[in-house]
C-alpha cells in the first residue's frame, strides 16, 4: 500500500501526510516551528504532504530531506496514524514511520526555527496525537 503512487496525493478523498521518527541514542528528533505570537507552538516530527503522483515512501524520503537535510536509508515500522481537519477544513490522515538515516548530523533546517533531540520520557511539548504515536514507538523499542 505505501509504495503505490497516488495520482491525487490522497486516498478515498482524504489527503495524506507523513511523519518520520528519527532516533539517536534513545532520543527522537523534534522540530520547532517559528513562533508567531505569545504562545509557544508545539514541536513536530519531520514530514511532508504526499504530493499528487508521489508514493507515501517517496513523501517520507522527500519530507525528511527538505525539513532536516538528512538522507533516509530505510523506512521501517508504521507506528500509527491519526486524522484531523486541515486549516482549510479538509480531512487529512497523517501516517508515521520509523526511519533510519545515513547520519544524524548535520541537521539543515528548511522551514523551522530549531530542533532538538528529546528523550521519550521527557516533556516533549507535542500534540496529544503525536504523543500517542511516540508512546507507540516507545513500546516498540522498549526501555
Amino acid at each position: 500500500m505505501f509504495d503505490e503512487v497516488l495520482p491525487r496525493g490522497e486516498r478515498d478523498g482524504v489527503g495524506l501526510r507523513v511523519g518520520a521518527i528519527i532516533a539517536r541514542h534513545g532520543e527522537v528528533l523534534l522540530l520547532e516551528p517559528h513562533s508567531t505570537g505569545p504562545i509557544r507552538p508545539t514541536r513536530k516530527l519531520p514530514g511532508a504532504t504526499v504530493e499528487p503522483g508521489e508514493s507515501v515512501t517517496g513523501a517520507v524520503i522527500r519530507g525528511v530531506r527538505e525539513e532536516t537535510g538528512l538522507t533516509v536509508t530505510h523506512i521501517g515500522a508504521h507506528v500509527g496514524d491519526f486524522d484531523y481537519l486541515s486549516p482549510a477544513g479538509k480531512p487529512v490522515r497523517r501516517l508515521h514511520f520509523v526511519v533510519d538515516v545515513a547520519a544524524t548530523e548535520p541537521i539543515v533546517l528548511g522551514a523551522h526555527a530549531g530542533y532538538l533531540w528529546a528523550p521519550l520520557d521527557g516533556d516533549l511539548h507535542v500534540t496529544s496525537s503525536i504523543r500517542k504515536i511516540l508512546d507507540t514507538y516507545g513500546d516498540l523499542v522498549g526501555p
